[in-house]
């Protein structure tokens, strides 16, 4: 039972959500600037998906996800992503479609929610109208009788900013958001990379209990021993404490964007929690809920298109049981380290105005990684959605391999035979599909049992090899029947 002396009141956890271009990033980077909780590093030096705010000598975490979308994806692993919603509305353009899909994640997490109607310096700004907006998604604001606040604000002049930081404390006041010191520390991957210098490395948001480095720490996915500790700034440390966001190292490969983590005693219980979770695929974060995850690195030429991408790729809904994950990226050309990361995890590179260096080319090429490159946004979203459903419903395509002259037939029995011929064309395998042609009219359909030269098995054999093969198929096969031999794969 947990003792009440070891429960603290935290920092609150905040998201801020959106549609695309109402202002959202503008009025994080403006909190950033003017209320950073540690200026010695000169603000933040990297990008890890959170950040932390002071305000009144109160702190305040905030969470930069790429959109409604990666936040219900969060949410379908079980993780508690934040405490207290910001949902920005361009105040001279209202609700739109993500704004509405936005404000169902927000009401589906069951968060308390804070509007932000922005640019309301603007001479077109219509803030009634933005009420009304949200009257409709069901979400009545204080001063037309309703239990939501909002708050004219401006990224760019600042205006409503400090008032936006005082409601966030007043609700996290009354909410008393609390965390146990002596449980076991436990919390969310905010973002995960593959880094040159460190390895694998993530972005993790501690929930509960106290993160210490050296300590083993796991998720459904990977393990590993703490290497090495840094804050949202860049600066190490070696304690990390509930509601603040970390970079930590050590882990054995890159963990999935959104998996809980929990600390261990022993690498062996870390290990033996992978496990339990692979057995269990419907609780691990790929197939959670059965859904299918997409997962993508994005590069961009410069920081601010990057987050633009970020967005807008996060606000594409789900189709059918098909989502985006964005497991990496940056700015700047796509590199080793880009492929490298994408290698052997189904993951698709996508390039926007970049290219792609000569060495991370040839090995994406020899590992069959698929790399897009984009210049205009709109395609490049077109074409995800149109790879989404690829996935959903995947197209099955026929594969010839080779063909076949029969020259003999020895022997058949029931609905197996066996034939010797010469290979006119491609290769031949064990296992292959094979379709019976007389007259260059298909005659019926089969497979390849077994393949012989030489009177000894083979798996293969190519162009000019004379072979005996074992067919099963109805049709009994004649000298100058032509065989065709194919597959069927999936066209993703």
């Amino acid at each position: 039972m947990t003792s009440k002396t070891n429960l603290i009141t935290r920092p609150p956890v905040v998201v801020v959500m959106g549609h695309v271009d109402h202002g959202k990033t503008s009025i994080l980077d403006y909190i950033r600037k003017t209320h950073i909780a540690d200026r010695e590093s000169g603000g933040i030096t990297q990008h890890i998906g959170a950040s932390v705010a002071e305000f009144k000598g109160k702190t305040i975490t905030f969470i930069d996800t790429p959109g409604h979308e990666a936040f219900s994806q969060m949410r379908a692993r079980g993780a508690k992503i934040a405490d207290i919603a910001v949902l920005v509305v361009a105040a001279e353009e209202g609700c739109k479609p993500q704004t509405k899909e936005a404000a169902a994640a927000i009401k589906k997490a069951g968060l308390p929610v804070i509007v932000a109607m922005n640019k309301a310096d603007l001479p077109q700004a219509n803030i009634d109208k933005v009420k009304r907006d949200l009257e409709k998604e069901d979400l009545l604001v204080e001063d037309w009788g309703g239990n939501v606040p909002a708050i004219s604000v401006s990224a760019k002049t600042g205006q409503g900013i400090d008032e936006l930081l005082e409601m966030i404390l007043l609700v996290a006041e009354m909410e008393n958001f609390q965390a146990d010191l002596s449980a076991a520390a436990e919390g969310i991957v905010i973002e995960s990379s593959l880094d040159h210098r460190r390895g694998p490395s993530a972005a993790i948001l501690l929930q509960n209990g106290i993160l210490n480095c050296g300590q083993i720490i796991g998720t459904a996915s990977t393990f590993g021993r703490i290497k090495s500790l840094e804050d949202f700034c860049g600066k190490k440390t070696n304690r990390v404490e509930p509601s603040f966001p970390a970079v930590a190292t050590g882990f054995e490969s890159v963990p999935i964007t959104g998996e809980p983590f929990r600390a261990f005693n022993t690498v062996q219980e870390a290990q033996d929690f992978i496990k339990s979770a692979a057995a269990n695929p419907a609780e691990t974060a790929e197939n959670q809920e059965g859904r299918k995850i997409f997962k993508i690195i994005v590069k961009a030429d410069v920081l601010g298109t990057l987050e633009v991408l970020r967005e807008t790729i996060g606000q594409i809904p789900a189709t059918g049981d098909v989502s985006i994950e964005i497991i990496g990226g940056g700015a700047g050309e796509i590199n080793l380290n880009d492929v490298k990361m994408a290698k052997g995890g189904n993951t698709t590179i996508i390039g926007f105005r970049v290219k792609i260096n000569p060495d991370a080319k040839a090995m994406a090429e020899r590992e069959k990684i698929r790399v897009m490159n984009f210049d205009v946004i709109y395609e490049m979203i077109e074409w995800l959605r149109l790879y989404m459903e690829k996935i959903k419903t995947p197209q099955i395509s026929r594969k010839d391999l080779g063909k076949l002259k029969v020259l003999l037939s020895f022997w058949a029995d029931k609905n197996r035979q066996i034939v010797g011929g010469k290979i006119v064309s491609g290769e031949v395998k064990k296992g292959v599909k094979i379709e019976v042609f007389r007259n260059e009219e298909s005659i019926g359909q089969g497979r390849l049992i077994n393949l012989q030269k030489n009177k000894k098995d083979i798996a293969a054999a190519g162009k000019g090899d004379e072979v005996g093969i074992l067919y099963e198929g109805r049709e009994k096969i004649q000298e100058g029947d032509q065989l065709v031999f194919y597959i069927h794969e999936k066209n993703l």
